[in-house]
């Protein structure tokens, strides 16, 4: 890629920028934890929702959604589904409220809201290891998109032999970027991660409506029906995918055999099956789960992740649509001309290359250096916390001095770093750590996070052995049957997570009345709990369980609508298929308007009752 002086300035003025921000903000930070990893509960929930849209915006996750739409058309709107995307929906709705009433730190110290006695400590243990293995996996995957998408984009060889390990080019460039990150995360903390995101998520924001009225402009819907089979620009499906690129570039249909999704049918039922598990279960021990922790009250939390909806999906899907599009009616020809060898993952940077002009591309370049490093700072910031806090400080030296705790987070930090760039070495593709992590690792996670929000009988044991029996067998998955497509093998993974908690739950004893008790008055939360809140009533005639269900369901399906219809909105423009964006306008509006009714005017109910520790 040719990059003159003006995009190199622009890039080198955001990095020194981004640094300034974590050393300035290093003094707030290192006061205590509670400064370090939650920015003591202070910071406003519309700066967190920013922050959280940050982090979901990364650019690995951005080269891969150009690629499945590039391949896939409109129906790779449900790919992403995957993940699950709507779980924010969840969290939005209830489960953000639900766990910000805790006034924890992190999901481990949570979990002994929730479970009691000696068998808490190794539920709470489970859950740290959980969330360090799923932190180093996407240290892999974030360390394999950044070095895939800066070699495209610098033109400077960095090859390197150290010796014992030689360097890609694509390798320094990841270690570079990451280091820098790295530093201003250390330095700043939640307060330096915050702030740098907001920085970031407007440079994001402007880059996307560049490259999405480049995209506009510079196609028609005639080019790229030319371009693509019959049915690319169908949301909607079947029980198989019928794209047929013979005659436009057959090494796609290679692609999608190889990606197991020619039964797309019932791929997307399986997807809305372990979605609804996954989602219910609540935001994995992670950066969307620290943003939650960090909102000053539960009303606040709610709003926090509506706000990262509202804000993500549709600038996101305009640059995905644009440079997706403009690759589609230009790149062909010489994607075509690869054969088997091309790399789907890099057109996201080819399309910059080639058809963003100067000036624009430093900023572009620069906003999608921002998706990435928003999105590892998150994690840098995160992850430490379930090792400082969780084990360290509870375990080991619970009466060290704060500053102790702070210094001991940078350690544990460059540690976790350092373990997921080696990781990352032996990533095959973003491809393939994207369907691991979102089907077998998270399917063993779903079944004891559901249980406990829904099932009052649900303890510590079944707790510790659903969690472990899911660990294990998404392991083995990975390690001896990676042929077998992730997503068809999530329900035997949920089975077996699903057997552990039954069988650990009903062959021990309950938790103490005490811990149950405690714990619904406080979260109040919907499901089967009829003989806890019975004891609670008798304690607190006044008492009020939980109300909400049959609301939420339906806030929740609204949300799902309108989420989508933000993923959809953008590309049916780009494409210029302008009947389905104004049917997908009203749909936007119409959900908006139904949430703002019947949910955003209830949150004042959601902090009844909620005493801060702050």
């Amino acid at each position: 890629m040719s990059l003159t002086w003006i995009d190199i300035l622009i890039m080198c003025t955001y990095v020194v920028a981004i640094i300034s921000i974590g050393f300035y903000l290093s003094k707030r930070a290192s006061k205590n934890i509670g400064n370090y990893f939650l920015g003591g509960n202070k910071i406003k929930w519309y700066f967190l929702g920013l922050s959280n849209a940050s982090g979901m915006f990364d650019i690995s996750g951005t080269m891969w959604t150009v690629a499945i739409l590039f391949v896939y058309g409109l129906k790779s709107a449900w790919i992403p589904w995957l993940w699950p995307v709507w779980n924010q929906v969840f969290v939005m709705i209830f489960l953000a409220i639900w766990m910000r009433r805790s006034n924890v730190m992190t999901g481990a110290e949570w979990i002994l809201t929730r479970v009691g006695g000696k068998v808490g400590r190794y539920s709470h243990i489970i859950v740290i290891c959980f969330a360090v293995i799923s932190v180093i996996v996407f240290m892999a995957y974030v360390f394999e998109g950044i070095g895939k998408f800066a070699v495209q984009i610098f033109p400077w060889d960095l090859t390197a032999d150290i010796g014992f390990l030689t360097l890609t080019s694509a390798n320094s460039y990841a270690l570079i970027i990451i280091g820098v990150t790295t530093l201003y995360t250390l330095k700043g903390g939640m307060f330096s991660v915050v702030a740098a995101d907001v920085f970031q998520f407007a440079i994001m924001t402007v880059s996307c409506l560049i490259i999405g009225y480049i995209g506009f402009t510079s196609i028609t819907g005639d080019q790229i029906a030319a371009a693509t089979p019959h049915g690319w620009d169908n949301l909607f499906f079947g029980w198989n995918l019928n794209l047929d690129w013979n005659g436009l570039m057959p090494a796609l249909n290679n692609k999608i055999a190889t990606d197991g999704f020619d039964l797309f049918g019932p791929l997307v039922m399986l997807m809305i099956f372990k979605g609804m598990f996954a989602s219910l279960a609540g935001p994995v021990p992670s950066y969307d789960m620290q943003r939650i922790l960090s909102t000053r009250k539960p009303s606040d939390a709610a709003k926090m992740s509506g706000f990262t909806i509202l804000v993500l999906y549709a600038p996101r899907y305009l640059m995905v649509a644009g440079l997706a599009a403009l690759s589609i009616v230009y790149l062909s020809p010489e994607l075509a001309g690869m054969g088997s060898n091309v790399d789907f993952e890099t057109i996201l940077p080819m399309a910059i290359a080639k058809f963003v002009p100067t000036g624009l591309k430093g900023l572009l370049l620069a906003g999608l250096l921002a998706a990435f490093m928003g999105t590892l700072a998150a994690f840098v910031n995160s992850a430490p916390a379930y090792i400082v806090n969780d084990l360290y400080k509870k375990y080991i030296n619970p009466n060290a001095k704060p500053k102790t705790y702070v210094r001991y987070s940078y350690l544990a930090s460059v540690i976790l770093v350092v373990v997921g760039v080696i990781f990352g070495f032996y990533a095959k593709s973003l491809n393939s750590l994207t369907l691991w992590i979102t089907s077998s690792l998270y399917g063993g996670y779903a079944a004891a996070n559901v249980l406990k929000w829904i099932w009052w009988r649900f303890n510590g044991y079944g707790y510790f052995w659903g969690m472990l029996a899911g660990l294990c067998s998404s392991t083995i998955k990975l390690v001896f049957f990676p042929e077998i497509a992730d997503i068809y093998i999530f329900p035997a993974i949920l089975l077996f997570s699903f057997a552990g908690c039954i069988a650990g739950t009903l062959l021990t004893k309950a938790d103490p009345d005490e811990v149950l008790i405690n714990f619904y008055k406080n979260v109040r939360p919907w499901g089967f709990w009829k003989p806890v809140h019975d004891k609670v009533v008798a304690q607190d005639p006044a008492f009020e369980g939980n109300k909400d269900f049959k609301r939420d369901v339906v806030n929740v399906i609204t949300g799902i609508v309108w989420q989508m219809s933000l993923v959809v909105l953008p590309i049916y423009f780009v494409i210029h298929n302008y009947t389905a964006a104004w049917i997908t306008l009203s749909v936007t509006i119409v959900s908006m308007i139904i949430l703002k009714f019947n949910w955003y005017d209830k949150l004042k109910n959601a902090d009844r009752g909620y005493e801060s520790v702050n």
